[in-house]
């Protein structure tokens, strides 16, 4: 079982794209006698526990088939299980969603030749993991590991409103036409909040802890973060008007944010965060989470992944 590969398959992520994807990887697999096996996710959260389960039976090889979700949950399903050491399963991610924003820290390619190439090659990286906990809607202490970007603030907030649509954002221009429209509903909270036990207060539109640098369907709101440094790469943003905000969109994606007057950039062992009235939002990896109080820190080398 050491030798073979576990595929793990969001079925509804990409728009079919993964159903067309699957069919290749397998076919490919089985030319050059690699054996796997296959599981499809059925529900949120599903392929966290498929891995914990495979692991248990004795797989240390894994490939997710899907986007950011699908590569978050099946993370969580390494570092969850207490079986091996997390950084002795190999791991590589066939992306097939819509955002694909962690694959390019690394430059894992969308095409799928070359994919199978950098697969068959082995080469792979001990990638950090963040590891966060947080309140629930539902008023529940609960943690959750992340290996790109944790958005607060205004970042939560567009992630939460776009969940609602219960649609697909199909691209880079979708998303920030979203995000940008959200400006004119969005009311900056206070925060309280500790950088290795730094303590600072004000209003933050943002708020972000990076192991990676891209999110948001390309945006680099932590565009300091390296995923081995041991650190989290944090990123305030002050209180910026809403006019502010969309004169320095292009900041978003240009990796400058950092020089913008009201935001500064720092590296932490450690961050947490509390709000004073209103709660403040959470995402990770693009998923929506919960609430404040919020504490999040760095496992150095935890993740082995196959990259280019």
């Amino acid at each position: 079982m050491e030798n073979t590969w576990f595929i793990i398959v969001n079925p509804n992520a990409g728009k079919g794209l993964v159903a067309k994807r699957l069919k290749w990887l397998c076919s490919r697999l089985e030319q050059k006698d690699i054996a796997f096996v296959v599981e499809k996710s059925k529900a949120k959260d599903h392929a966290t526990k498929l891995v914990q389960a495979g692991i248990a039976r004795g797989l240390r090889n894994i490939i997710a088939v899907g986007g950011d979700g699908t590569n978050n949950e099946v993370v969580n399903g390494i570092m969850n299980q207490r079986i091996i050491p997390s950084q002795d399963i190999r791991y590589a991610l066939l992306p097939s969603g819509t955002g694909n924003d962690w694959i390019k820290e690394y430059g894992i390619p969308m095409d799928l030749d070359a994919w199978f190439e950098m697969f068959v090659k082995g080469k792979t990286f001990l990638q950090d993991v963040g590891l966060v906990s947080y309140q629930s809607e539902e008023g529940v202490e609960k943690k959750r590991y992340f290996v790109n970007v944790a958005g607060m603030s205004y970042d939560a907030f567009v992630v939460r409103e776009m969940d609602l649509l219960k649609k697909p954002i199909s691209s880079r221009l979708a998303y920030l036409l979203y995000g940008l429209s959200y400006v004119f509903r969005y009311k900056i909270p206070q925060a309280q909040v500790w950088i290795d036990e730094k303590y600072k207060t004000g209003k933050y539109y943002l708020i972000n802890a990076g192991i990676c640098r891209y999110s948001g369907g390309g945006m680099q709101l932590v565009p300091h973060a390296r995923p081995a440094d041991g650190r989290l790469a944090i990123t305030l943003a002050g209180h910026l008007t809403k006019l502010g905000v969309l004169l320095n969109s292009y900041r978003f994606y240009n990796g400058t944010i950092g020089g913008h007057s009201k935001v500064d950039t720092f590296y932490a062992k450690t961050i947490r965060v509390n709000h004073e009235k209103a709660p403040i939002l959470l995402e990770v990896d693009g998923e929506y989470l919960g609430t404040t109080p919020v504490e999040m820190k760095v496992i150095k080398g935890a993740l082995q992944v196959v990259v280019p």
